[in-house]
């Protein structure tokens, strides 16, 4: 399997990046997972919103458009909850364990990068 990295400022952001493209992928996302290790993250393409019923942990999410820029950010978004919507500009969604992911020098609008872990 590939590993993936998202870069902001072209600093390694998220270290380890597992990609949900397939429509079964997407639907499952972290369901059934007792945690994701700091570093590690799930995209999921062509989302534009997220549950996170069945879940067992809380997670940030963040909203990414088609140019890879930072639509919204969600913190600490409980297990159980029906919807997180991103609004009609929400492509991706990038899910993290909640708090290991610096969020603070973040904004919308923030482009990312996206490449191989072997790029490096």
């Amino acid at each position: 399997m590939t590993t993936w990295q998202i870069l902001h400022n072209s600093k390694v952001w998220v270290q380890h990046v597992e990609v949900a493209s397939s429509m079964f992928a997407r639907m499952r996302g972290l369901i059934g997972r007792r945690e994701l290790p700091a570093g590690h993250g799930l995209l999921i393409e062509n989302c534009g919103s997220i549950h996170t019923i069945g879940m067992r942990f809380p997670i940030d999410v963040v909203f990414l458009d088609r140019d890879w820029r930072v639509r919204r950010i969600c913190r600490h978004v409980p297990p159980g909850r029906l919807m997180v919507w991103c609004g009609w500009l929400g492509l991706r969604a990038l899910e993290v364990a909640s708090g290991w992911l610096p969020l603070d020098g973040v904004e919308v609008g923030a482009k990312m990068e996206w490449q191989e872990a072997s790029e490096q």
